[in-house]
């Protein structure tokens, strides 16, 4: 399968990619981080390829698609797992910058990927949309107002999309569940070590989303074992 992830340099896209490459199906990935976008470029040659690009940026993303669907490389799965965490803060602390920039990537950033990929999957009227959810997109917590917002954001733009599609395609926000992770760091430190790191969580998660069906478009899902 030909399979699209964004945020690929660390965290659960790496693991993805990782996995994904092992299971034997090609991954197309994007990261703002130019080091982590050229360890992949080193480790993964053709038919793999990875690129420098600001997923909130409209402009770039179109040029990273056109690009990628120039080679005929429409996805099977479009993974959108690129995103940001806000400093822990009561909302009326966190800067307007950070509350933007968050945004900008969390929802906006999904929008333009699907704006740039999904027309070539639905002109072929099969494919999986992936939209990296969480369990704070279906509650909240304190000092992550933004991150919750953008999430729950997430969970409505999806389930929106899902039934806009043909018969036949998939869209699902969908939970990882509680990794180990930078991100969840941010948030709680030195605890975020006594859960699963991102490497074994890619081993259920990959498995599980190649295994979606037009039976999941719509629902929100999370990955079985992961729940936290």
């Amino acid at each position: 399968m030909k399979i699209i992830i964004t945020g690929v340099t660390r965290g659960l896209g790496r693991a993805l990619t990782e996995e994904f490459i092992r299971l034997g199906h090609t991954v197309m990935g994007c990261g703002r981080g130019s080091e982590g976008v050229f360890d992949l470029r080193m480790k993964y040659g053709a038919p793999h390829s990875f690129d420098v690009v600001d997923v909130s940026n409209a402009t770039k993303v179109g040029m990273w698609g056109a690009r990628v669907l120039g080679f005929g490389e429409v996805p099977d799965i479009l993974i959108n797992n690129a995103g940001l965490m806000n400093t822990p803060a009561p909302l009326w602390n966190v800067p307007a910058e950070e509350f933007a920039t968050l945004v900008n990537v969390n929802i906006t950033g999904t929008a333009n990927v699907i704006r740039e990929f999904v027309p070539a999957m639905v002109a072929a009227k099969k494919g999986v949309i992936v939209n990296l959810s969480s369990g704070w997109g279906r509650g909240v917590s304190p000092d992550v107002a933004p991150y919750c917002a953008s999430k729950w954001a997430i969970e409505g733009l999806t389930k929106a999309l899902a039934e806009e599609l043909p018969s036949g395609m998939v869209a699902v926000p969908l939970n990882p569940g509680v990794i180990d992770t930078d991100m969840l760091r941010q948030c709680w430190g030195e605890g975020a070590g006594n859960y699963p790191k991102a490497e074994a969580w890619a081993k259920v998660a990959s498995p599980f989303i190649l295994k979606l069906s037009a039976a999941d478009n719509g629902r929100s899902l999370t990955v079985p074992d992961f729940e936290g």
